[in-house]
């Protein structure tokens, strides 16, 4: 199957990274390289983009969609927690602008063998790096009941989450549950008929807390915001893309503790903790999709955008 992902927010992006032609941008989440390559087009014959993904897939997508611009691209597979590893590797120290598109790209959604989609049949799966060796098989059939009801709780917002996990459980002990079709048919036995018929689909918010949990997505984001922040030349930007309330949130929080750092009490008359403001918050509230884009690409509808300069 062809790597399939129509990149959300494309120019809103590239043009928040405020491309200089001599620049060094990192694209951490490359995928399909839709955002990188619109980068590239930017670029001049000195600048320089880096692409990190740790999905096979993705990376050999990328390199072919990003070809023309061989001469000015790297790509390093791997997780964009490990940038400050990667750009030590290239001898790189700083860079001009850094963006993430958070979340699954349409692509894995769509390859049913993923495991990613509950609408599909196929094995449970949801690695977004297949050399690992950990899958949501294991996840499901080996986590305790509470460890199993904190996440779909906690990554999931599922108010069924102590319901859900019961029947996990209670399914297992008879036989493993292997596929993604199983685990859905358990998750529905969990959740009364009235929301079933009313809200999305059951097992959405089961399979967002058991892919977040198994890829590590939240705690992976929270630890590289000050590091990426770290990374950047002064006027440098990191602009992310996020999908749900709870990256959404890291990244808020994130943004606002690094353009104000101080802890002092707030009777205090002058700063004495000495940590000082790394940058500025540009996007006060989150650039959003135009109508157009939410017509023309569904899944781009909770998608939002912040960006920080340093400075």
């Amino acid at each position: 199957m062809e790597f399939e992902h129509t990149s959300v927010l494309l120019l809103e992006t590239v043009d928040n990274l405020n491309i200089r032609p001599d620049g060094i941008y990192v694209d951490g989440t490359l995928g399909g390289g839709g955002h990188a390559s619109e980068v590239c087009r930017r670029l001049g014959e000195r600048g320089r983009l880096i692409g990190i993904d740790q999905d096979e897939d993705a990376i050999r997508a990328a390199g072919e969609r990003l070809s023309p611009y061989a001469n000015r691209v790297t790509i390093v597979r791997s997780n964009y927690e490990n940038m400050d590893q990667v750009l030590k590797e290239l001898d790189i120290q700083k860079v001009d602008g850094i963006m993430l598109d958070l979340g699954v790209s349409s692509y894995q959604l769509d390859t049913a063998q993923r495991g990613f989609s509950y609408k599909e049949d196929a094995p449970l799966d949801m690695r977004m790096d297949q050399r690992n060796a950990v899958t949501a098989r294991d996840i499901v059939n080996t986590y305790s009941e509470m460890e199993l009801y904190r996440i779909i709780r906690d990554y999931g917002e599922d108010k069924f989450a102590k319901n859900i996990a019961k029947h996990i459980v209670q399914a297992r002990q008879s036989k493993e549950i292997e596929t993604t079709g199983e685990l859905v048919e358990v998750i529905k036995t969990a959740i009364p008929a009235r929301v079933r018929f009313a809200g999305g689909h059951p097992a959405k918010k089961t399979f967002q807390a058991i892919r977040i949990e198994l890829n590590r997505e939240l705690t992976v984001l929270d630890n590289s915001i000050d590091r990426m922040i770290e990374l950047l030349n002064p006027k440098g930007r990191l602009c992310i893309i996020t999908f749900h309330s709870l990256e959404d949130r890291i990244v808020k929080n994130g943004f606002r503790k690094n353009e104000n750092p101080c802890t002092c009490p707030p009777e205090f008359p002058v700063c004495v903790c000495g940590k000082v403001s790394r940058g500025k918050i540009l996007t006060r509230k989150p650039i959003l999709p135009s109508g157009q884009e939410m017509e023309a690409n569904k899944r781009s509808k909770s998608a939002k955008l912040r960006v920080f300069e340093r400075v």
